[in-house]
């Protein structure tokens, strides 16, 4: 008996489906893949004979649901990146699309994703390096070389962690702001991540806020504008606000003096010897790279040195002294003179007697008295001159006498009265007549 022809090729459909088109299998590539990078998955059909005219087609779907836009002809699925927060478990389904037979899905799989964990991580500042103007805005920029998934940052103030901020993001870095920096914002910070697997710590990072310098005092040392000629006077300039190094430079009328520095702040001295032209304004400034600050103007007026005064006062009094001498001098010898002319007086064999005047009577007038002349030769020392002076002296003559005047005559009274100067020894004479 002849077999069925369609019963046969029935019998060879069956054979087929269950021998020639298995359960597809589903595989994941990487394995586990890696959060954050791409993932492939292959829907595979082990055939036990191949047939040219055998054509599929696969279906791939996560948590019940179909994936894609539909089924397509390809084995493959790929994901450019995949995350933890995607579904793990998987399946896929292959058509045998020329004998339009029911399709066969592989067994479900669950694919963990794996995420990578946080490493090296860095705090870095803007502006660079640390140094931040007091005012201005910092920002603390926290980053790691290596991480998936949301990292949660942290940032801390201290050695000790003061916490700052906090922020969780899919980057690998984020950023913490301070909009207005503060003389105590001078601290050491540094930041953490971290993305499930631990915090991850960064290096120490030390901010240092520089501070303008204030406007500056300008002063002259112990003695002040009151400083005179010859002085060595201290000008001192001083900003009390301002990080330091600070740069000072002193002028006098716009023009250098000199400059210091102050390397731990404060202020700076520079020494002035003074002169008559040192008179005039005088003012410095600071600077600690922020800007120039200038202080106000201090004028200096040199008066007369005091030893310029006591020479003066000296000299006057020298000259006073002088005057004082000689007038003492004159006063002396008047008084000397007075004193003489008085010894004089009272010496009887140098002043003649003052005689006692009476009525005066005529040389020829009759009767019995006269008057007679009286010539008495007093000798004056001058140097080494001797000079005589006559005294002259009426006093009564008798009757006799005054007749003998007349006899004679005047001419031979007369010829005595002067004599010739004549040097005289002066051994010879007395030591106060001499002067």
């Amino acid at each position: 008996m002849m077999p069925n022809h369609e019963y046969c090729s029935g019998v060879y459909v069956y054979i087929f489906s269950l021998v020639m088109f298995p359960y597809p299998v589903l595989e994941v590539s990487p394995s586990p893949p890696i959060e954050g990078y791409s993932m492939t998955l292959t829907c595979k059909i082990q055939l036990l004979a191949q047939r040219p005219d055998s054509q599929f087609r696969f279906c791939f779907f996560s948590d019940g649901k179909l994936l894609r836009s539909g089924c397509s002809s390809s084995p493959k699925l790929q994901f450019p990146a995949v995350w933890r927060k995607n579904p793990e478990v998987y399946q896929c389904m292959a058509e045998e699309t020329i004998y339009k037979k029911r399709g066969k899905s592989s067994l479900p799989i669950k694919i963990p994703v794996q995420r990578i964990p946080v490493s090296d991580v860095s705090l870095e500042t803007r502006p660079t390096g640390g140094w931040v103007m007091e005012g201005n805005k910092l920002v603390l920029i926290c980053s790691v070389v290596n991480a998936t998934g949301n990292i949660t940052y942290l940032w801390y103030r201290g050695a000790l962690g003061s916490n700052l901020e906090t922020k969780t993001q899919h980057s690998l870095s984020a950023e913490f702001e301070i909009t207005e920096v503060k003389r105590r914002d001078a601290e050491q910070y540094y930041c953490a991540a971290d993305n499930g697997y631990g915090p991850v710590l960064s290096e120490l990072v030390s901010i240092t806020v520089r501070v303008p310098v204030s406007r500056p005092v300008l002063t002259f040392g112990d003695s002040g504008i009151q400083a005179v000629l010859g002085d060595l006077v201290e000008l001192h300039c001083e900003a009390l606000r301002g990080s330091p190094p600070i740069f000072y430079q002193f002028y006098h009328e716009n023009v250098i003096l000199g400059n210091s520095s102050a390397p731990s702040g404060g202020g700076a001295s520079f020494n002035l010897s003074l002169t008559a032209e040192n008179s005039g304004n005088y003012y410095c400034e600071a600077n600690n790279g922020q800007g120039a600050q200038r202080s106000e103007v201090v004028t200096l007026n040199i008066p007369v040195p005091m030893e310029s005064g006591s020479n003066l006062t000296s000299g006057i009094t020298t000259w006073l002294l002088g005057c004082l001498g000689l007038i003492t001098m004159a006063l002396i010898f008047c008084y000397w003179i007075k004193r003489k002319i008085g010894r004089q007086s009272d010496d009887p064999l140098r002043s003649p007697p003052m005689p006692v005047l009476q009525e005066s009577s005529y040389l020829n007038s009759p009767g019995p008295e006269q008057i007679q002349s009286v010539y008495e030769n007093v000798n004056v020392v001058r140097g080494d001159e001797i000079y005589s002076l006559v005294y002259h002296i009426q006093q009564e003559l008798e009757p006799a006498a005054a007749q003998h005047m007349k006899m004679h005559g005047a001419s031979e009274v007369f010829s005595e009265i002067y004599s010739k100067p004549r040097k005289e020894d002066i051994t010879d004479t007395d030591y106060e007549d001499a002067i």
